[in-house]
């Protein structure tokens, strides 16, 4: 962290969670022998100190070895420090009552007079570990099962200058695939299979193939040669697929895993659109598709995207659609171009973890990204941000599964 404050923050946050887990803990089990009680206490710190430090190491070797079983490692603390947050509420409320009332014995007692201690409430400590348990068991069930839920949601999006032969045009977008997060390839066969029933008369990729080489994606070539479209399957790059996150050892290696990179694209026969367009025909009638290289507004992530190319290559075709990795980009500079009927982004995945019901959306990238997941638009320009397939740094999800799109464009 940049900041010193946040980190110290943090690290205040983290100690208070770990101290608050162990008062909750010591408080249930006070009713046990002294030995049994003191193996609990050993265990809990063991396991703590355990989980943190195998968490320490697998993040400052995350780049070499077995690089799914790290990102395991490294969410294992997010795991307990979620339930413990939760647990560190109550009972820190508590010890401020806890101390309110002990003031005011003290004040009112006579000279002397030495007051009892105020012991912990026994029922708000198991209260207190039964709430942490919630985000727990829900963290550890997006590891286990929501990874890989796939979900298939259906957009109709309607626009007045949809040229007629192609009202119920279909299209399927995925975005962030993430190879690299996948310890085998049957997640990905299941997901093309699902596509692959959608009936797609197109179907694009908003950009983060990878997480940061190119070979992550190859032993998954196979599988997603296999995605079929009555067109070609068009592309666009993310932040994630210039290698940006990696130390390499020169920069001509790090400008070879790109091209890696755009070689694996065309080896599944997709076609990248880095900053161009491609014109769909169907009699007299076409509408363009339009890609360009990853560009946001946020400093942290890269500008590579050139628009006014993309966008003069599309020449007078009557109805546009975008890939953008970046959502930011729609305000930031797309907005500016009335004729791009619709951009399709990815990137912010949701943060893979949130509340997604009807009528109620919330995640905390939403205090990072004004548009992140779902449907915006803005006079007839429409952005939709589609939370990804595959899945980065936590290997779960919760709230925010993984999203295959289907789009059925229609004339208003």
């Amino acid at each position: 962290m940049r900041n010193p404050i946040v980190f110290w923050l943090f690290l205040a946050a983290i100690l208070l969670a770990e101290w608050y887990g162990y008062q909750a803990v010591r408080t249930v089990s006070q009713h046990l022998s002294p030995g049994a009680r003191r193996g609990i206490a050993a265990a809990y710190w063991v396991i703590s100190l355990s989980v943190w430090g195998l968490a320490f190491w697998a993040g400052n070797t995350r780049q070499s070895g077995n690089t799914v079983m790290k990102s395991y490692l490294m969410s294992l603390p997010l795991l307990l420090l979620a339930g413990k947050l939760l647990i560190f509420v109550p009972l820190l409320l508590e010890d401020l009552t806890r101390l309110a009332r002990w003031a005011v014995s003290s004040a009112t007692r006579p000279a002397g007079m030495e007051g009892d201690a105020i012991p912990r409430s026994e029922f708000l400590a198991k209260l207190a570990l039964g709430i942490g348990a919630i985000p727990f068991v829900a963290l550890l069930w997006g590891m286990v099962r929501g990874a890989t839920d796939y979900q298939v949601r259906r957009v109709t999006l309607r626009f007045p200058n949809l040229p007629p032969a192609f009202d119920g045009f279909k299209v399927v977008q995925i975005s962030d695939l993430h190879t690299g997060s996948f310890s085998s390839t049957e997640p990905l066969q299941r997901a093309v299979a699902m596509i692959n029933k959608q009936g797609a008369d197109l179907i694009l990729m908003t950009g983060d193939l990878v997480n940061n080489r190119a070979t992550e994606v190859e032993p998954h070539i196979p599988a997603l040669q296999q995605l079929k479209s009555e067109l070609p399957i068009f592309s666009s790059l993310g932040n994630h697929d210039y290698g940006d996150y990696v130390q390499w050892e020169s920069i001509n290696h790090k400008r070879e895993n790109l091209e890696r990179l755009k070689r694996n694209h065309a080896s599944m026969g997709w076609t990248l659109l880095n900053d161009t367009s491609h014109t769909i025909t169907r009699g007299t009638d076409k509408i363009a598709v339009l890609g360009v290289q990853n560009w946001s507004s946020h400093a942290n992530f890269p500008k590579h995207g050139n628009l006014p190319r993309a966008h003069a290559a599309s020449g007078d075709a009557p109805f546009k659609i975008l890939l953008s990795h970046d959502p930011s980009h729609w305000e930031a500079q797309v907005l500016d171009y009335p004729d791009i009927d619709l951009t399709l982004s990815g990137h912010t995945h949701g943060m893979q973890f949130g509340v997604n019901l009807p009528g109620l959306k919330w995640s905390p990238v939403q205090y990072v990204y004004k548009q992140w997941a779902g449907l915006y638009e803005q006079g007839r320009q429409k952005l939709y941000v589609n939370t990804g397939l595959g899945y980065l740094g936590y290997p779960g999800r919760v709230g925010f599964l993984p999203e295959i799109t289907l789009f059925e464009l229609r004339r208003a």
